[in-house]
């Protein structure tokens, strides 16, 4: 090669190395990025938590604060509220601003050993007696009642008042509480990427202006939260129905969970968090990233067959009351017994109420029987205790059994 060759090629050289800085840099650009974001989204989330955090009571007046790790390995009761709230929720199609009210109400109890979860729905309609609640703006108490409409509980005394109202009604301490507004539900959908629902007839309801016709539906944001709170278009148009069928998007938002391993994926939880926390209310002893995460977990490791939606046993009221519904006595306690002493709910088949029917090509709905595995590997014996089923009156199915609008 020639001197005028090289002459050539040296001016070549460091244009090779300007290139590949470039790209270091592009590359180092896109990490500083990516690691921001991520920083920015856990202070986004855990400012949330801490604002979002309010004090909430046992029965007994003592607070329920940031679990030990104990706490979170043994069983968990968690009270569950959908607030009616129209205040800063973008629509006027929602109806008038009022007073805020529970407008679903539901309690999850997790077993300690994991291997049974129930899902119970408590009507808004339910006359209960509610005891002295703290003013969560720190003026008098407000006075104890014997017998008014659960969903009035949170008007004035907040979501805290319902969790007492629960407690005193199941005799089930409940140290954690979530409260999801409109504007949650709506994000929450659209960050899981919609939720399949199956209609078997016809639902055209013009109060929650929603229309589906017979068929499988993918709902996301408004049409979502629509389908949550429709009672009209579906069943006899009462609040039970309308359990029935928020069970249909329960179930399966809780199998789309489970098969996309969300619930343990701390990328995916923190995906979900950050969509809806800023229309959430939190008791203070979920106001801990790790908490909420290792909460998830412990869900997530519970079959779906063996995760049992119920509905609390209820029957009419009359006179006055005409509409509203009271808890069967016997029934109910029977369940709160089971909660209590944590012992497993478990439907033999799936008995969904007048809001929904079983799917014709669904899954069975009767739960499978499995043996748990001794550290030393071999199969510890069925439980029978947990392979008893519940009485043919308890209306409800189980998160692997698809069911449909009706």
């Amino acid at each position: 090669m020639t001197d005028s060759d090289y002459e050539f090629l040296e001016p070549s050289r460091p244009k090779r190395r300007g290139w590949l800085k470039a790209i270091v840099w592009v590359l180092v650009a896109l990490l500083s990025g990516t690691v921001a974001t991520v920083a920015g989204g856990y202070f986004y989330i855990t400012s949330q938590l801490s604002a979002s955090g309010i004090e909430v009571y046992s029965t007994d007046g003592s607070s329920f604060e940031l679990p030990t790790a104990a706490q979170i390995n043994g069983p968990i009761n968690m009270l569950v509220i959908g607030s009616d709230t129209r205040v800063d929720q973008g629509s006027t199609s929602y109806g008038p601003v009022g007073s805020a009210l529970a407008d679903v109400i539901i309690l999850v109890h997790i077993s300690q050993d994991r291997k049974n979860a129930v899902v119970m729905s408590i009507p808004r309609d339910l006359m209960v007696s509610v005891p002295e609640c703290r003013d969560p703006d720190g003026g008098a108490p407000f006075p104890a009642k014997e017998f008014t409409q659960i969903n009035s509980t949170m008007t004035k005394a907040g979501p805290a008042c319902t969790l007492l109202a629960v407690q005193r009604l199941t005799g089930v301490s409940i140290p954690y509480l979530a409260m999801i507004d409109f504007k949650g539900v709506i994000a929450m959908s659209q960050a899981i990427g919609g939720i399949d629902v199956c209609v078997a007839n016809t639902i055209d309801d013009s109060y929650t202006d929603l229309y589906l016709e017979a068929g499988d539906h993918t709902l996301i944001g408004d049409e979502a939260l629509a389908f949550l709170r429709t009672r009209h278009g579906v069943g006899d148009g009462s609040d039970l129905s309308r359990i029935s069928n928020q069970q249909v998007f329960l179930t399966s938002l809780m199998r789309k969970l489970k098969d996309e391993g969300a619930l343990a994926n701390p990328f995916k939880m923190f995906q979900l968090g950050t969509a809806a926390l800023s229309n959430m209310t939190l008791s203070n002893s979920l106001t801990d990233l790790g908490v909420l995460y290792g909460l998830a977990r412990q869900v997530n490791n519970v079959d779906l067959d063996k995760i049992t939606f119920i509905q609390l046993p209820v029957y009419d009221l009359e006179g006055k009351y005409a509409g509203r519904v009271a808890a069967s006595p016997e029934r109910s306690q029977e369940l709160f017994d089971l909660i209590v002493n944590d012992q497993p709910l478990v439907l033999a088949e799936a008995n969904p109420g007048k809001g929904a029917v079983v799917a014709e090509d669904s899954a069975t709905a009767t739960p499978t029987q499995t043996s748990t595995p001794n550290p030393d590997g071999t199969d510890k014996p069925v439980d029978e205790a947990a392979t008893t089923d519940l009485p043919s009156w308890v209306r409800g199915t189980n998160a692997a059994t698809t069911s449909c609008s009706n």
